[in-house]
């Protein structure tokens, strides 16, 4: 049998390799770290258990991801002019692909591979220079214990990154009187307290892995939907993976890029005190 070393895609023998992982550190024989190819999750593994996975069936799980993103391609038709989104992704890999993704469906998106844990540190000072109206907070995560510890944010190996990363862009929001619309978490995220948090939408409600593509397809339908119209979670459902078992969330308004540009919320009177300010900031 061939050895098992770190950057080998493989699956794990217990559960009929159903997930293809990539190796991301071997720490000894009884602890291989590893992140889903295809789904935002991170697992612990004992290397026995481990079993390389074969070009072809990499090749086969590639193309149906490929015939979805064509899919939304075909869907989306005409480029749109939309409201500007800021990606932060802690997967190298899925930044990449996103950054593909956002550019084919003519969506306006500035795209940055940022470690989950690192995402709080930096969001702050990302929003204060992109300005964006959408915000996406993604990479990997997990649970520790899959049958206990649903409200235990140490059950979560990066939700408490991703908690305090949606904190820090509200806090941001406060600063600068602007209105973002939020998505954050992973596959098993802790949900309930990233809305909390102050996210419109994220994951998992029902603590299971979510499509790579379910982050941007809900970042795609708010900054493209037609003007004025609020979005739901039902909106979006049948265009996810796992509908609302994987995503769920609060709703949140449109964001094409006459609404960001004019910086106006007709439901906040504090706007209309400051337009003078937030038009300033949009031509400066």
């Amino acid at each position: 049998m061939k050895r098992i070393k770190k950057g080998d895609i493989v699956g794990r023998l217990s559960y009929n390799k159903d997930i293809f992982f990539i190796v991301k550190d071997i720490r000894d024989k009884k602890n291989v770290l590893l992140e889903g190819v295809f789904v935002r999750i991170i697992a612990d593994s004992d290397i026995s258990d481990l079993e390389l996975i074969n070009q072809k069936e990499i090749n086969q799980q590639e193309s149906i991801i490929k015939q979805g993103i064509a899919k939304e391609e075909n869907r989306n038709g005409i480029k749109t002019v939309t409201g500007k989104i800021l990606h932060l992704d802690g997967d190298k890999r899925y930044s990449e692909k996103s950054s593909r993704y956002y550019q084919k469906m003519g969506i306006n998106a500035v795209v940055k591979n940022v470690p989950e844990k690192r995402q709080p540190q930096i969001v702050y000072s990302l929003l204060e220079y992109y300005r964006p109206d959408i915000l996406v907070i993604t990479g990997h995560d997990g649970m520790f214990n899959k049958k206990h510890g649903f409200y235990d944010i140490y059950n979560y190996r990066n939700s408490k990154y991703f908690i305090e990363t949606v904190k820090e862009a509200r806090r941001f929001e406060r600063d600068y009187y602007t209105d973002l619309m939020i998505f954050a978490g992973a596959c098993q995220s802790y949900f309930e307290a990233l809305i909390q948090a102050g996210a419109n939408f994220a994951s998992s409600p029902a603590r299971i892995l979510i499509d790579i593509m379910d982050p941007l397809k809900v970042a795609r339908k708010i900054a493209t939907t037609d003007e004025f119209n609020y979005i739901s979670i039902e909106d979006i459902e049948k265009e996810l993976r796992d509908g609302r078992r994987g995503i769920g969330g609060i709703g949140a308004k449109r964001k094409d890029e006459v609404t960001r540009q004019i910086k106006i919320d007709f439901y906040n009177l504090k706007n209309y005190i400051l337009l003078p300010f937030n038009l300033i900031n949009i031509y400066l």
